[in-house]
């Protein structure tokens, strides 16, 4: 007889529950969340497993990864869908919520959850790393800027090391602030030279991937948006379409239908929040700042001057990404139009 298990993971314990296939409960229990005590447990009361089940969460790369080392047919779950049924339970535990997950295995009533490998999410970290650095040095920025413009001192545009001597410049002028901005600008320094080294790991991953390398040949992407969108997507096979990619990069627009009613509203943004942002930075940098006319670009100006630049640039990325993706599948780099399709009025 198949048996199916739910797993209810928290940092300390995990509670278990195997059912059989007529979603009978045969055995409850609860160990430590440890791959090694949780695949004991499986195997020990549920020689038979068909299925295993958990929920995403902030260890659940590690578990699905360790418990398929272990041989287990182990499946990750979207937490959202999860709660869809959880939430008829009346009471809420650990205990049924294993049981509730336990008998979603047994009814195949659930989406599985892509797991990226370990690789992947060590890129992930790399970017997240140096995009938190990046907003803590502009919120210095912001900080510093804020301090003196009360006292009406205004540091104006101001990019690499010019940002510091006009600060400086301005908080001599007034001896009371000194001490405040000083400090604030020793952090900017220091975290300034964190985000270079981050930098230079990043081009360094860039150059040491062929296929980075190839996303890169595409307009308005840099070594940051091509190493994003290999450790987001992970697996270009996933996706029996190209097209599919930009609805899970959160790119196209919500609709509703139900009876007389059926409206489309704003994109979903749903999925990954870094790799939508670094794709309308593409965007953005194709349509406003890359000199060199392509089919792509002709396309997204003619849809700003139909619409806006705005509505444009999200277009493209939505656009961008189902290149890219196309690009990974073919193994070929970016297409540049013929002279003639460039050329076209926008």
């Amino acid at each position: 007889m198949e048996h199916y298990v739910g797993l209810d993971v928290s940092l300390k314990q995990t509670a278990i529950c195997i059912v059989d296939q007529t979603g009978k409960i045969v055995r409850e229990g609860a160990v430590a969340s440890d791959p090694e005590a949780i695949a004991a447990f499986i195997k020990s009361h549920a020689p038979h497993v068909a299925r295993v089940g958990l929920e995403t969460g902030a260890t659940s790369t590690w578990l699905w990864t360790e418990l398929n080392k272990l041989g287990l047919p182990v499946i990750c779950i979207d937490a959202r869908h999860a709660k869809a049924a959880l939430k008829m339970q009346i009471n809420k535990s650990d205990r049924n919520d294993a049981v509730g997950i336990a008998r979603i295995m047994q009814c195949g009533w659930y989406r599985e959850v892509r797991v990226k490998d370990l690789d992947s999410h060590a890129i992930k970290a790399l970017l997240v790393s140096r995009a938190l650095l990046v907003k803590i040095k502009r919120d210095l920025e912001n900080q510093i800027r804020g301090l003196l413009k009360n006292l009406g001192l205004v540091i104006g545009r101001a990019k690499m090391n010019v940002f510091t001597v006009r600060a400086a410049e301005l908080a001599e002028a007034r001896p009371e602030l000194a001490a405040a901005v000083e400090p604030l600008l020793k952090a900017r320094e220091a975290i300034g030279q964190q985000v270079a080294d981050l930098d230079r790991k990043v081009l360094r991953l860039a150059r040491n991937n062929a296929q980075v390398r190839r996303f890169m040949t595409a307009p308005g992407v840099g070594p940051i948006t091509a190493l994003c969108f290999l450790a987001t997507i992970d697996d270009p096979t996933r996706f029996r379409r190209s097209r599919s990619v930009g609805a899970y990069a959160g790119l196209t627009t919500r609709r509703y239908a139900s009876g007389e009613i059926d409206w489309t509203g704003r994109i979903s943004k749903c999925g990954d929040k870094m790799l939508r942002s670094y794709l309308y930075e593409a965007a953005n940098v194709l349509l406003t700042r890359v000199a060199k006319w392509s089919a792509l670009k002709s396309w997204g100006m003619r849809v700003a001057k139909r619409s806006s630049l705005r509505k444009a640039k999200v277009a493209v990325a939505r656009k961008l990404a189902i290149i890219l993706h196309r690009m990974w599948i073919d193994g070929t780099e970016f297409k540049w139009s013929s002279k003639e399709a460039a050329n076209q009025p926008a």
